[in-house]
């Protein structure tokens, strides 16, 4: 034996014994220890899943039109499966082949670019990009621009960031890329996150305090370069197309055995390529899915809303934990939004098992998708394109005096008013507080959202000037989101008050034209026009020729011609008035199921903290005016004399209080300047802080600090028309499988008599059908009885330019025809260089720089002589039938003139609204949702 083992044959043969040996071995644990380990493997690896996503729920309005709507597409998909990633990145390069050969757009959400030899993150550029266009230092924090943000757009200083970052979207429809939370860029937050999915620079991401990643971005290409296992032959430019496909299926997270969505919308030269090449192309395929469709393009786009990619930063709640797909859009406004759950579809699937050669041996499995819930909507489809046309027709044709068409009769626009291009219109169901239309102008198409919207296209869509928060800004919704001042469209919540208070709605007052509050007239239109008075008039001709001089009385409960009381039965106040302001909802949430701006009524208190915010922005926008160099350049003393000096507001101290206090008190005040410093704080602050006679009237008749939206008036006058039951305001009528909506009851506003809004309903009758009311060239021939009330609100201050260098250099010569502007534009520089804190962009610097090269003789206000001032808002208000309205109609137009201009808009709603309600008023939805 031992001779058999020394020989070579001997050997040979020991070592097929021990190989053979081993090889039962390794077959006996293969086929009875693993047996079900090994077939469930088989079994998957012969398997394949197929998915099918669901259609998203339909928007339609009241009698079941589609708004928002589906539409085939084909998407290209790549389900990565076990797939090495050799050949995962051989796949993904063949198809970027493909798919930019067919000139096909393919998702690029890779956040590193390369330009030559430079790598840098879209997140940092963004950034960047947006602090040039805000003219901010590149190098600024978040917590520096939205701070900067506060200051150039005077946000109250009293309000927290939340409500600073509100303020600033609702208002100024500025919508900074800033976490107020933790005052970090939102770019920066997705940078972080798409970092953390890599694990990238994990030293770092792993600290105990988990702070920020520094990985520059060649770094971190580098690094996704060798985690994709990237061939590194292959140039970066190549490498980069492997990344971004791979980073589209890596973002489908722990649902990686889903299929990525790489490219929508195909054509069918793709198609067909595809399918020709599938045997070596397993990975990939193309699916028919449906695609979001607006067929009426523009029509309710500020109601419907539109789609937007998932965030970085929300791809935790919607991949996660909700299961989207990375690359599935979801509603980013309006109903979209709202209702993003209930649209969005169940996706089904389909398991089967295939053979060596790919063909279906059997299904394993079925899940049909399921198709999202349908949304109904109170509006009506027609109602709202009238509305829509109607309001475009109005304000091109305000814009150059032109004549507004209708089969109701034509009305010239006598005057042309060319920054007429903003406005509003809603139209609501008196009884139940139902939108039946709702536009605002201008308006967008959201088939650009559909598949993802173009860098290009979204630029568009901004604000015109963002230094102009009245200007046309396309994604704004008007209705919702501008509160204005109503103007005489008020006088019912002050005639209201009165009422109950105990005015005599018949008792004749005369209109003494002005009544002097100081130095300054309060009157109406016709005095001072011509020195003109209204008369003796009662309640129901006040409104009809809406004679301010008469709600001055009867806002105070004093005739102020004869100089006697009007002997109601309690007092009435601004408190009062605000109060049934409130009751027919003004200044309170209206219920609507989409965000709107709400102000509130005006408060003594509210006031108080305006004036002071007012005076610190003013007193820190003059400092190097009032206060010494030392105390200017150190920010702490400043800000501690600034609220010194504000604090003294509500004291109210006397001039010379003031002049001893400033002397005495070490606040750094220029000597020469401390009586003009006196002068600013007590007679342009300190005395109008409180409510004043001047308040009352201006608050009576609609001005003031009464700022409310086009939805809430609507409402307003629908709740008069209403018996004074106020609704919540509703879009929606109902939802698809689910119960009908139950309203809750609506709330009554208090009243002694009912009679009140009778009275108050004849004197808007006279408005639209009386011998002298406002609307009646409008209204006076129109086949059904209308009452309204049409009212001019002033708006105050100057309209800033997009560009204050500009401004200034194209009126320097009239500003002060001594300076050049290179001596102006150099003082500029000096300041913005010396002073970076104080003087962070061109505009504020540039003014300053006008100022100080001046010597004294040029201030804010001749700076400012060149620019325009707004034009009058123009409003209407309408119900319809007037004895038993079921219409409400509410028309702002932002620089629309004069009220009378937006009644054409309104009149065209009721017609067509009367119309539609004869031909529908049989249909039932019920048996459209079933």
């Amino acid at each position: 034996m031992e001779k058999a083992l020394k020989s070579r044959y001997g050997q040979i043969v020991l070592v097929i014994i021990i190989l053979m040996i081993v090889l039962f071995c390794r077959l006996f644990i293969l086929t009875v220890m693993q047996n079900e380990e090994w077939k469930e493997q088989a079994t998957s690896i012969s398997t394949k899943s197929i998915y099918t996503k669901a259609p998203r729920g339909e928007i339609l309005d009241r009698y079941g039109r589609v708004i928002a709507g589906n539409k085939q597409a084909f998407t290209l998909q790549i389900n990565a499966g076990e797939s090495t990633d050799k050949e995962l990145n051989r796949v993904c390069s063949e198809v970027v082949r493909i798919l930019e050969k067919n000139n096909e757009q393919y998702f690029d959400n890779l956040p590193i670019i390369i330009n030559g030899n430079k790598f840098s993150y879209t997140y940092d550029n963004d950034i960047k990009e947006w602090l040039s266009e805000q003219e901010m230092p590149t190098n600024f924090t978040a917590r520096k621009a939205f701070n900067e943000l506060r200051i150039r757009y005077e946000v109250d200083e009293s309000l927290d960031r939340y409500e600073a970052q509100t303020e600033l979207q609702n208002v100024y429809k500025i919508y900074p890329p800033i976490s107020v939370k933790n005052m970090e860029f939102t770019k920066e937050q997705d940078k972080q996150s798409f970092l953390g999915r890599y694990k990238l620079d994990q030293k770092t991401l792993t600290e105990k305090k988990a702070k920020k990643t520094d990985l520059s971005a060649k770094e971190a290409f580098y690094q996704l370069r060798t985690y994709f296992n990237i061939d590194p032959m292959l140039s970066n430019e190549q490498a980069r197309k492997i990344m971004v496909i791979r980073n589209e299926i890596k973002a489908m997270g722990f649902r990686k055995y889903l299929p990525a969505d790489i490219a929508k919308g195909i054509s069918d030269n793709t198609i067909v390529e595809v399918e020709e090449r599938s045997a070596e192309l397993p990975q990939v395929k193309v699916v028919s899915e449906t695609m979001r469709y607006y067929p009426n393009a523009n029509a309710a786009s500020h109601i419907i809303g539109y789609l937007g990619q998932i965030s970085e930063s929300d791809k935790e709640y919607y991949v996660d934990k909700l299961g989207y797909n990375s690359n599935d859009l979801i509603g980013k406004e309006g109903i979209e939004s709202a209702y993003e759950t209930t649209l969005k579809g169940k996706d089904g699937s389909k398991n089967v098992q295939v053979n060596a050669v790919g063909e279906l041996v059997r299904t394993i499995s079925e899940t049909e998708p399921e198709k999202g819930k349908d949304v109904y909507l109170t509006v009506d489809l027609e109602l709202q394109k009238t509305a829509e046309d109607a309001l475009k027709q109005a304000l091109k044709q305000i814009q150059v005096g032109g004549t507004f068409q209708s089969q109701y009769g034509n009305y010239h626009y006598s005057k042309a008013y060319r920054n007429a291009n903003v406005g509003a219109v809603v139209a609501i169901e008196v009884e139940t507080g139902d939108v039946l239309a709702m536009a605002s102008e201008p308006d967008f198409d959201p088939n650009l959202f559909a598949a993802g919207i173009s860098k290009e296209d979204w630029n568009a869509l901004q604000s015109q000037n963002p230094r102009d928060y009245m200007a046309p800004a396309p994604l704004y919704n008007v209705a919702t989101m501008t509160p204005v001042q109503p103007g005489s469209t008020f006088k019912m919540v002050t005639a209201t008050a009165a009422l109950e208070s105990g005015l005599d709605p018949y008792r004749k007052l005369h209109d003494g034209g002005r009544i002097m509050v100081g130095n300054r007239p309060y009157a109406c239109l016709i005095w001072h026009k011509n020195g003109g008075s209204h008369g003796n008039i009662n309640l129901a001709e006040a409104l009809e020729v809406s004679c301010n001089y008469y709600f001055y009385d009867i806002a105070t409960g004093k005739d102020y011609y004869k100089g006697v009381s009007l002997g109601y039965r309690t007092p009435i106040s601004i408190d009062v008035i605000t109060s049934y302001a409130e009751q027919y909802g003004l200044g309170k949430p209206t219920g609507i199921e989409i965000p709107e701006r709400v102000v509130g009524v005006p408060t003594a208190e509210k006031k108080m903290e305006q004036m002071k915010t007012s005076l610190k922005l003013d007193l820190k926008s003059k400092a190097e005016k009032y206060f010494r160099g030392n105390v200017v350049k150190d920010e702490d003393k400043l800000a501690k004399s600034i609220d010194t000096i504000v604090g003294w507001t509500e004291e109210n101290p006397t001039k010379n209080q003031i002049v001893d206090r400033l002397t005495k008190m070490n606040l750094g005040v220029k000597e020469n300047m401390i009586d003009s410093l006196a002068d600013l704080c007590k007679y342009t602050y300190f005395n109008y802080a409180d409510w004043t006679l001047g308040d009352e009237f201006n608050i009576a008749i609609g001005q003031g600090e009464n700022s409310y939206t086009p939805l809430q008036m609507a409402n307003y006058v629908a709740t008069i028309g209403n018996e004074g039951v106020h609704n919540k305001v509703s879009l929606i009528k109902a939802i698809e499988g689910q119960k009908p909506i139950e309203k809750e009851p609506g709330t009554k506003v208090k009243l002694t008599d009912d009679r009140h809004l009778d009275q108050i309903i004849e004197g808007m009758k006279l408005v639209a059908n009386g011998p002298k009311g406002s609307l009646k060239g409008i209204f006076g021939n129109f086949p059904v009885e209308v009452a309204g009330k049409s009212g001019t609100a002033e708006r105050s201050g100057k309209m800033h330019p997009p560009d204050e260098v500009a401004y200034i250099k194209q009126h320097l010569r009239q500003i002060n025809p001594k300076l050049s502007f290179d001596q102006v534009e150099n003082e500029m520089n000096r300041l913005m260089k010396k002073e970076p804190d104080t003087y962070r962009t061109k505009d504020g610097a540039i003014r300053q720089a006008v100022i100080n090269l001046s010597n004294g003789t040029v201030n804010y206000e001749k700076i400012d002589a060149y620019k325009s001032n707004y034009d009058n808002f123009a409003w209407v208000l309408t119900m319809a039938p007037a004895d038993h309205p079921k219409i409400a109609v509410a028309v702002m137009i932002v620089q629309g003139g004069t009220a009378g201009y937006a009644g054409p808009v309104a009149r065209e709603v009721i017609g067509k609204y009367l119309q539609l309600d004869k031909t529908y008023e049989d249909f039932d939805l019920n048996t459209t949702i079933q």
